[in-house]
């Protein structure tokens, strides 16, 4: 298990030293990320699901990620909303930083290397995708009066994402039990590999450059946002995954272990698109980055999987 996560952290020293010389230009990071986004993570999905049974992925972890996630975000939009009284652009992003994790750039590599399958992650994937992205851009468009165009355009739009197109054919080539042409697949599985190596790196280079920072957000929505994401999340997952839906072994592993992960990246995407809490996005992202090797470690350790 250690030796996984020893690979993980060499690739991405690997991007870290790229980009803290420069090697690969300034736009190294965008590129690398858009390609893996784009190409290299879809046709993995692509891959591994088509040879997955579908109750891997629309089963009872998909059930628990999906409550333990939402209550997570909800409670950090209480808080932050009455308690500390924050925008609602504000509190979404931040709903979103205490619970959207890292799945792409860093749950695939886990899952791959540690859990030696990255069809664990797709629920995850899925859900986020098709379900907290939409929401959350919805109310970021609404608070931003960017709304525009037919209902109907904005329900269909997660559909446009390479990552749930990839998923979505995967699950019905394995549902449908068709055979894929050696002539077609091979070329998927081939742009599959770059997948996970890019993601690291893609992450190293990221954080070559991503400490510094020039609005610092508020302590105390951080340090929130830090224990919300870092110790509440994986915990209520494990409680909800153990006790109400009695999963075991290597399933109630990686639903909780993807429950520690860090804060995605495409957070501060979002935050900055809109204008709305990029710091407290990019600060949450390395802070909870740094931090979540720890308890990652901690329940790879404690769960027998």
């Amino acid at each position: 298990m250690l030796e996984g996560f020893a690979v993980i952290v060499l690739v991405v020293a690997v991007g870290f030293v790229l980009g803290r010389f420069n090697v690969l230009g300034t736009d190294a990071q965008q590129v690398i990320s858009r390609l893996v986004f784009s190409a290299g993570t879809p046709a993995l999905l692509f891959v591994t699901l088509t040879e997955a049974d579908l109750n891997s992925v629309i089963s009872p972890g998909l059930a628990v990620t999906a409550l333990s996630t939402t209550a997570i975000a909800l409670l950090y939009a209480g808080i932050a909303r009455f308690a500390l009284k924050r925008s609602t652009g504000e509190t979404v992003i931040g709903a979103l930083a205490a619970s959207y994790v890292n799945a792409g750039n860093l749950g695939i590599p886990i899952t791959v290397f540690v859990l030696g399958d990255a069809a664990y992650v797709a629920p995850v994937m899925l859900f986020q995708v098709v379900v907290m992205a939409p929401v959350a851009y919805a109310i970021l468009d609404l608070d931003a009066q960017k709304v525009s165009g037919p209902v109907w355009k904005r329900v269909v739009r997660p559909l446009h994402n390479p990552i749930t197109i990839g998923s979505g054919l995967g699950m019905l080539v394995s549902g449908t039990g068709m055979t894929i042409p050696d002539l077609i697949y091979q070329p998927i599985e081939l742009v599959a590999g770059m997948a996970v190596p890019g993601a690291l790196i893609a992450f190293g280079l990221s954080l070559s450059s991503g400490w510094r920072m020039t609005s610092p957000p508020p302590r105390l929505d951080l340090t929130l946002i830090s224990v919300l994401k870092l110790v509440i999340h994986p915990a209520l997952t494990f409680v909800l995954a153990y006790f109400v839906f009695q999963l075991s072994g290597i399933l109630l592993l990686a639903v909780t272990l993807f429950a520690a992960l860090p804060t995605a990246q495409n957070v501060l995407i979002a935050a900055i698109r809109y204008n709305r809490g990029p710091g407290l996005a990019r600060q949450a992202a390395l802070i909870t980055t740094a931090s979540s090797i720890l308890p990652m470690v901690l329940i790879v350790t404690l769960i027998p999987g």
